[in-house]
């Protein structure tokens, strides 16, 4: 095909997506109101922006929106505008502003917002500030039906809003344990399912793990890129929801038997190698395996068949069905066979998973001048119309059951994307902290070298974190007598100076 029939071709796609994306508006809303007839404004309000994102943002959320109802005129306003922060000098960034504050101000200000698109962190704090209008009556009144609704999505938004919803979000991003089922297979042991608690999830990782070298196979990887242990710990401990330090930054809350339960587990994973050490394979994932060309996949360890199991976000799904497209194209490459159980749990946690967002949280202002629009925005925003159109996405996930289907003839245990609930956020001042103690990521640091100790064995779990409470705590005394200063190296060398060049 010549480049003009590809141009053709693009501009005969595009056209027939308008006219199908008009019938879809057009089913939703049973046409416009009248062109400029009592055009009336809507503001809607985000965390961040610019001009340049605007763009973005009005394809994902609004355009569609204006196009229905033509006496609906869309204004996006930011709480904090990204080109303002572009040219930022060292002292600058010190007098960042209040994100919250900047937020509060567009909801109570002189001109309010009517709609606000947040981040599920912030969406506790502007419920006990009454910021947002609770939408749980006006669900009842318009019998605007949720029940196709993924229930963790609803039971997440309840879970910060006392038990009520003051938000709804059309799509959520959402994580699973991947696994290859060739692996259990040849080990002989039994694949993992759905709802399974960690050390059940571990045991199966040492019983799969075969092989020296580069002929290792591992057990699990608790994310996609693999690491040293120290950073999976987040992401592994996350809905147990420990403390590193107190809410104000000034101790250290790490020498505790939950933490050490934590760092025995990740260090017996590397120790014992059943989770993979980049460092270790970083040489033999890049270079091409004896008599075989380079291939793009070679690099990933789950899909070049070295780990058994693997935590991955739910776009990974696609990643893995564009590889099997190159069966036969590319020489010596197998794809994976697999599937999908849920991410394990904590008994202390349950029904809580790990790597679930809710991102594109849409609630009212309390004090919206136009409260009315608003809602009919919202509603139309979580429409089942709406999610029927963004089902399409490759790389998020609608948040109505009824359009969450595998897609491209695939078969896979989609609902282990959506069993779990999110992470509760643990503060709602955690912003706040580390922009008046901008140094405070240097206290986390310290933990790494002495977690390496730990999987080397030179130290305990125990030994180690009272170190790091130590050494952290004489680190935190430092940043509350100097916040923005320069940090000295404390007893041990772990810490840096930040501004040492």
């Amino acid at each position: 095909m010549n480049k003009t029939d590809g141009k053709l071709r693009r501009s005969l796609l595009a056209m027939l997506t308008l006219v199908m994306l008009g019938s879809l508006l057009a089913a939703c809303s049973g046409g416009g109101e009248g062109s400029g007839a009592n055009t009336r404004v809507l503001r809607v309000g985000t965390l961040y922006g610019s001009p340049q994102d605007e763009v973005w943002f009005r394809q994902q959320y609004t355009d569609a929106y204006e196009l229905m109802n033509d006496n609906i005129q869309i204004e996006i306003v930011s709480a904090i505008d990204y080109n303002d922060q572009r040219f930022m000098t060292p002292e600058d960034q010190k007098k960042q502003p209040d994100v919250y504050e900047e937020l509060k101000k567009m909801l109570t200000g002189n001109n309010p917002v009517d709609v606000m698109v947040v981040d599920y962190n912030y969406l506790r704090r502007m419920v006990q500030d009454n910021l947002l209008l609770q939408l749980d009556t006006l669900i009842q009144k318009d019998k605007f039906d949720l029940s196709d609704y993924v229930p963790t999505v609803i039971e997440g938004i309840k879970a910060v809003g006392d038990g009520n919803l003051y938000a709804l979000t059309p799509t959520f991003s959402s994580s699973a344990l991947f696994y290859n089922k060739k692996l259990f297979a040849d080990a002989g042991v039994p694949v993992p399912t759905d709802d399974m608690f960690w050390p059940q999830v571990i045991d199966l990782a040492g019983r799969v793990a075969k092989g020296e070298g580069k002929d290792r196979k591992y057990g699990i990887s608790i994310n996609r890129w693999g690491g040293d242990g120290f950073y999976e710990i987040q992401t592994y401990a996350a809905p147990l929801q420990l403390k590193m330090y107190d809410d104000a930054g000034e101790k250290m809350l790490v020498n505790t038997p939950q933490w050490e339960k934590v760092w025995i587990d990740i260090a017996n994973l590397y120790k014992n190698k059943v989770a993979p050490n980049m460092n270790e394979i970083q040489i033999d994932m890049q270079a091409p395996k004896e008599g075989l060309p380079y291939n793009p996949y070679q690099g990933d360890l789950f899909m070049s068949g070295r780990v058994a199991m693997m935590i991955a976000e739910f776009g990974y799904v696609t990643e893995l069905a564009q590889a099997k497209e190159a069966e036969g194209k590319l020489e010596g490459f197998t794809p994976v066979d697999w599937d999908v159980v849920t991410v394990p749990q904590f008994e202390e946690a349950p029904g809580v998973g790990t790597m679930i967002g809710l991102n594109s949280l849409m609630g009212i202002n309390s004090k919206a001048p136009n409260p009315d629009d608003a809602w009919e925005f919202v509603k139309f925003m979580n429409s089942k119309e709406w999610a029927k159109l963004k089902s399409r996405s490759m790389w998020e996930m609608t948040a109505r059951k009824e359009f969450l289907k595998p897609k491209d003839g695939q078969s896979y245990n989609i609902d282990a994307f959506t069993k779990l609930k999110p992470v509760p956020p643990l503060s709602t001042d955690q912003e706040k902290l580390f922009r008046e103690k901008p140094n405070l990521w240097q206290v986390q640091n310290i933990g790494q070298p002495l977690f390496q100790e730990v999987i080397k064995g030179t130290k305990t779990a125990k030994e180690a974190l009272a170190l790091w409470e130590t050494q952290g705590n004489a680190m935190l005394q430092q940043i509350k007598t100097n916040p923005d200063g320069p940090i000295n190296p404390v007893e041990g060398g772990a810490a840096i100076d930040a501004y040492r060049k």
